[in-house]
């Protein structure tokens, strides 16, 4: 039976905590250390965004500021997280030539029983939920990611013993702008800890002896607690600067501030891609851009050599995708579940909107525009004639709110955008819940309507992007411009046509879109 090291650092700061990871696994991927478990704690509380993450789209930085919340960013890829002082995290630092396992889904799966058994001691049933998460009866538990370097590897988690949801919510920018007590609802929905499940909190003690009896069953190795080696120690010294720096904890590749920047989002299997590129415009080439979003990447440096690789590259469906897909014959399984195919359509999302411009919308609100089945330019040359707006525009207590029509009181903007729609000689009509939406779009391709204007909020775009494909119409659809179902925690009842908040159109926007359709 082999030994390994047990490694428990006790409480540290957040940069401390980073920098050892990194320590850690250098020190490793050297043989200056042996195999590790490490266990971990933080304080002050923490917010730690993904490697690939910006500080600026995850963080309520000003409550975590004022609350003395740390801010910083993991050696790993995955979501933002919360880690407040109850909860303890836990690290394997090892060789993957040790463990005989090259598949690293495989080797996470392992580590994940390691942790499941653990939690089994203390009388919880928990089991694996692919992409690496730990749950019981549906709740997660405990949060994975990990990252390699030259033949080692680190897979890390947290293990929710009490969970503070309210300061949670606060802190991270989860789409909860309003009404708290239904975020916490929703969350409580998806989490749990050991708290909720025992209806008590053990011991740090217990806990921590469970963990190290899982992990030893599960590898089938020996763990011996042993402390920092001398040269882990030198070089957490000269790292540690680094991860307190703010050139570590909110830096980006931006893109330069005088060119256009375009951004989508994309959601694949593996996580969300995230595009933000600045584009000349002149010569139709790609100057910068930045991949970010809740994938994972092995190796870390994948997707900035991935972003090296399409800098310059003319902003052309098949260059980009020659590109991309010449990338990934090189360097094979860098982006678990994320194919050639779903970057090449995260990227040409952002750099289709281009097209915008040649009709006098502005790239900041060329940003708040989705097309489906084409281009901006391809669908206004199809001479949109519907109209379709989100029922939750309109007045909560409106008669016709869950209606198709619209009596124009003048009471919210639905009246205004209907009155408009019919001077440009469009059909207005509200979408009541997701399969009214989808009966519609077959009528109208029943009807031999090619193409529609529509407007509905960003993340029910992305969640349903394929449903809105699927129907084969080519429409153009513009962002709302207030709390959403999504950012209020109610996308089922929305989903459904029950949602009883009231959200704003961009009446702007809209005047601008249907005016470009004239001037074609």
């Amino acid at each position: 039976m082999k030994t390994w090291r047990l490694l428990d650092t006790g409480v540290l700061s957040a940069a401390e905590n980073m920098a050892l990871d990194e320590v850690i696994l250098e020190a490793r991927s050297k043989n200056f250390v042996p195999n590790t478990l490490r266990l971990l704690q933080f304080n002050p509380p923490a917010v730690l965004v993904g490697y690939y993450q910006s500080v600026e789209q995850e963080v309520r930085m000003d409550f975590c500021r004022k609350h003395r919340i740390d801010i910083n960013r993991r050696i790993t890829g995955g979501g933002a997280i919360f880690f407040d002082n109850s909860q303890l995290g836990w690290g394997i630092y090892a060789s993957k030539k040790e463990l005989g396992i090259t598949n690293l889904e495989i080797l996470f799966k392992r580590i994940c029983q390691a942790v499941i058994f653990g939690l089994k001691r203390l009388g919880i049933e928990a089991k694996y939920r692919p992409k690496n998460d730990i749950e019981v009866a549906g709740r997660k538990i405990s949060g994975t990611g990990g990252t390699e370097e030259k033949g080692a590897f680190l897979f890390q988690g947290t293990l929710l013993m009490d969970f503070d949801v309210d300061t949670m919510l606060k802190s991270l920018r989860i789409p909860t702008e309003k009404l708290m007590d239904k975020g916490i609802e929703s969350a409580r929905e998806r989490t749990t800890c050991l708290q909720w499940e025992l209806g008590y909190l053990p011991k740090l003690s217990e806990v921590k002896d469970a963990i190290r009896e899982g992990f030893e069953e599960t590898l089938k190795i020996k763990l011996k607690e042993e402390g920092i080696s001398e040269y882990e120690e030198a070089l957490f010294n000269k790292k540690i600067d680094r991860f307190k720096s703010k050139g570590w904890i909110y830096k980006t590749n931006g893109a330069p501030d005088e060119l256009p920047i375009l951004n989508s989002i994309y959601r694949t299997k593996g996580g969300s891609i995230q595009v933000s590129l600045a584009i000349n415009v002149e010569t139709n080439i790609i100057q910068s851009i930045l991949l970010t979003g809740d994938f994972f990447s092995h190796p870390r440096r994948a997707v900035f050599d991935l972003e090296a690789a399409l800098k310059f590259t003319p902003a052309e469906i098949d260059r980009i995708q020659k590109v991309v897909f010449d990338f990934f014959k090189e360097k094979n399984g860098l982006f678990p579940d994320i194919s050639p195919s779903d970057f090449v359509s995260a990227i040409y999302e952002a750099v289709k909107k281009v097209e915008c411009l040649k009709f006098g919308i502005s790239f900041p609100e060329a940003n708040q525009i989705f097309t489906v089945n084409g281009t901006f330019g391809e669908i206004i040359k199809k001479r949109p004639s519907f109209l379709l707006l989100p029922y939750c525009a309109k007045l909560v207590d409106c008669g016709l709110r869950y209606k198709k029509e619209c009596e124009d009181c003048g009471q919210c903007g639905v009246g205004d955008v209907y009155r408009l729609a019919h001077e440009k000689g469009l059909r207005p009509v509200t979408i009541t819940s997701f399969e009214n939406l989808m009966e519609t779009l077959t009528d109208l391709e029943s009807q031999q309507i090619r193409s529609y204007i529509g407007s509905c909020c960003r993340q029910f775009y992305v969640k349903h992007r394929k449903d809105f494909e699927s129907a084969r119409l080519s429409g153009i659809l513009i962002d709302v411009e207030s709390t959403t179902c999504y950012e209020l925690g109610e996308e089922k009842k929305a989903y459904a046509g029950h949602f009883e908040g009231q959200t704003q159109l961009n009446m702007a926007l809209i005047k601008r879109v249907l005016e470009a359709r004239e001037i074609n």
